[in-house]
């Protein structure tokens, strides 16, 4: 493992660690992702003897700009180098409380070190002392399990769940990010302890969902929370969209695996993580609007408005930012019908106008949405749709740069209005304001000063008002 090591600081961490007769070795997902050949900026090094002291001994070697910071009641220490950010601590043992995922720590040594260790592709440990450095010590069969592409625990999978539940999400994250399976005895010790995850915080669990669905394929995260059980736990609002109903011989889709088939197609044209959650959450209120009749079959009405006031209830609830992350979710989840209704009538210019209104500098994202959104197995049906989104999408283009509607402002203001007419704010100078943005937006007048001007006045006379004098 030596030809891995390279990087300077890790002859400076040993050269330390020798002076201090401790021993020391590189652990977990850094070594990890060394063997899969995967980029980890973040360095975890653990010492048989004090971690901090390490880490000032080093950032001093490094250089007097290096900063560390120390955070003694976890007993750990942390530098910058470069474009690396290392962590040292003591190898340590640790003993849970029955209601807490934090442990009662005590000093330990390596083995007991790698027995905490979540999985065992994470208890890899590769020692940095000169007389040894470079040697693998691999208690748990991880490279076997890496080459196998295996998700397992060190010790019995329960114990290791019970002890500190979050790592049920983990061993879900890192096979859908890694593409690993998770190994059988492992998958139902989660479904075995899956209630475990309610003393879990909602910031944690909200952490680990980010992770899914910012991997390469997340419908594989989702997949796995629902066949453990903790899907429903965690995301009930989600979970009450699987299942296909058929009344008299007519069923309609799951919604469910719809939704994970739009988010998996979403990811190769986005990384915005808000555009993904928007993704997995567009069709969230189906369940609640779920009706049918004889006469229209199943319909789904408003279930875009529905869902957009669904957003922030699931946002607090998850403790997401509830600011213009939030407001941009519940903007795509309500408009994610508009471009379909238009790719499936006659696109007029009025409608894309309004569209472009409404979605100002998200529209681009809004229509990766809705080409995502395509999961029709008619080959007809999905060239159908492709072409109109195409038409679509060549009128927005050619409407932004005649009309310049995008993130509109009204050529005429209030208080131009209010001046001209001699008013102070009241309901009249609202109905002008909205008539004029209604009139450049159905095309009646360009989106211009003088044609706005003229159009106020025209509606303040039908209004019954007259302009002031030297107006």
């Amino acid at each position: 493992m030596k030809k891995h090591l390279q990087h300077f600081i890790f002859s400076v961490i040993s050269e330390i660690a020798d002076q201090l007769n401790q021993e020391t070795y590189v652990i977990g997902g850094f070594v990890r992702d060394l063997i899969l050949n995967r980029p980890s900026p973040d360095i975890d090094v653990v010492t048989v003897g004090n971690g901090i002291q390490l880490a000032e001994m080093v950032a001093k070697k490094l250089g007097p700009n290096i900063n560390v910071s120390v955070f003694k009641t976890f007993g750990t220490a942390m530098l910058k180098y470069q474009s690396l950010e290392v962590e040292f601590v003591g190898a340590r043992k640790e003993s849970y409380n029955e209601d807490s995922r934090k442990p009662m720590v005590e000093n330990g040594t390596l083995e007991e070190d790698q027995n905490r260790r979540d999985f065992t592709i994470n208890a890899l440990a590769i020692c940095i002392n000169s007389s040894r450095f470079g040697e693998l010590i691999d208690p748990f069969g991880g490279i076997q399990d890496i080459e196998n592409k295996i998700i397992r625990t060190p010790l019995e999978p329960g114990i290791t769940f019970s002890d500190d539940p979050l790592r049920m999400m983990r061993a879900i994250r890192f096979a859908t990010q890694l593409g690993f399976t998770i190994e059988e005895k492992t998958l139902e010790a989660i479904s075995l302890n899956k209630n475990r995850i309610n003393i879990i915080s909602k910031e944690r669990i909200g952490e680990e969902l980010n992770k899914i669905i910012l991997s390469d394929k997340p419908s594989v995260g989702f997949k796995l929370l629902d066949k453990t059980g903790l899907l429903e736990l965690i995301f009930p609002e989600l979970h009450r969209m699987k299942g296909r109903t058929e009344v008299n011989g007519i069923g309609h889709k799951d919604n469910f695996y719809h939704t994970l088939e739009v988010l998996d197609r979403i990811v190769p044209n986005t990384n915005n993580l808000w555009l993904r959650w928007s993704a997995l959450l567009h069709d969230i209120a189906k369940p609640a609007t779920k009706k049918y009749t004889p006469e229209f079959g199943w319909t789904f009405y408003s279930h875009n408005f529905v869902g957009a006031k669904m957003v922030p209830a699931l946002f607090k609830k998850m403790k997401f930012p509830m600011n213009e992350k939030m407001k941009y979710v519940q903007k795509i989840v309500e408009l994610h019908m508009r471009p379909i209704v238009l790719s499936e009538e006659e696109v007029t210019d009025s409608a894309i106008r309004r569209l472009l209104f409404e979605a100002g500098d998200d529209i681009d994202d809004l229509m990766t949405l809705c080409e995502a959104d395509i999961t029709s197995k008619n080959p007809e049906k999905v060239r159908k749709y492709y072409g109109n989104f195409q038409l679509v999408r060549q009128k927005l283009k050619d409407l932004e740069e005649r009309d310049h509607i995008r993130n509109f402002q009204p050529p005429v203001t209030g208080e131009t209005i209010m001046e001209v007419f001699g008013l102070a704010p009241c309901r009249e100078v609202g109905l002008i304001k909205s008539a004029i943005k209604d009139a450049i937006l159905d095309g009646i007048i360009p989106n211009q000063h003088d044609p706005a001007y003229q159009f106020m006045l025209k509606k303040g006379k039908e209004l019954g008002l007259t302009p002031v004098v030297n107006q």
